[in-house]
């Protein structure tokens, strides 16, 4: 079975002569459907810059990446962002709401720019806010929505459609502990689905929810671990977390 995201041999470098910065050196990485792969570093160890080639949103120096068995750099660029709207869903640190859109909007809007009929996409948008809890809150404004409430409408924009990858950076944030445990069961449940998920974060309690961390130093993996029975079983090793 192809893997819903390989990406081989990755290098990218940024500035010249005394200010080059090699962020990613070599890196290759496949994550499957339905698994949910934890980057880890220290600042500056290039999680971020992975993320961002990973979803097409930047182009390597060398090496490629596949997303659904595509080849992105065989496509146009009109392909590539057409192939980013369909397949892969982005969480940002800040969320990335529209401040002059409610929650609802938000979350449908791309689909609306897939060319999903706009009251097609309302009805998809709120079943996805409701599966989330947050259908009373639809019609709100970003501003007028809590941290945890935003990640969640950020977390629904993302998983929307038919996406087959999702690509997290720091998606817990400043949350609480609280807030943080129910966004790692919403990634979970996206995984279920079959979404293939990473998340970049520097929590380590939170990377053990994955089924795999990755560690990061000067742009290189440097180590793997992989939990034997999935984060499943972390959640059945803690009954009294559930809510």
């Amino acid at each position: 079975m192809t893997d819903a995201l390989e990406i081989s041999h990755i290098s990218k470098t940024y500035g010249q002569d005394a200010a080059q910065v090699h962020a990613l050196r070599d890196v290759s990485l496949a994550v499957g459907a339905g698994s949910l792969v934890a980057i880890m570093g220290a600042s500056g160890s290039g999680k971020s810059t992975l993320l961002t080639i990973a979803g097409g949103l930047e182009a390597p120096d060398a090496g490629e990446v596949r997303i659904a068995g595509v080849r992105l750099s065989d496509q146009s660029s009109e392909a590539r962002a057409r192939l980013r709207r369909r397949t892969v869903g982005y969480v940002f640190q800040d969320y990335n709401l529209l401040a002059g859109l409610t929650a609802a909007e938000n979350v449908a809007l791309p689909l609306e720019l897939d060319g999903i009929p706009a009251r097609r996409a309302r009805v998809m948008a709120l079943a996805s806010l409701d599966q989330l809890g947050l259908g009373a809150r639809a019609e709100n404004f970003s501003d007028q929505l809590s941290g945890g409430e935003r990640q969640r409408v950020a977390i629904a924009r993302a998983v929307i459609g038919d996406r087959r990858v999702l690509l997290a950076d720091e998606p817990s944030g400043a949350l609480d502990s609280a807030s943080s445990e129910g966004v790692m069961r919403l990634l979970l449940a996206a995984c279920r689905r079959g979404v293939a998920a990473v998340m970049v974060t520097h929590d380590a309690q939170l990377a053990s929810w994955a089924d795999r961390v990755v560690f990061l130093r000067d742009g290189r993996i440097v180590d793997q671990t992989s939990s034997p029975s999935g984060p499943e079983s972390l959640l059945q090793l803690q009954p009294e977390r559930r809510r």
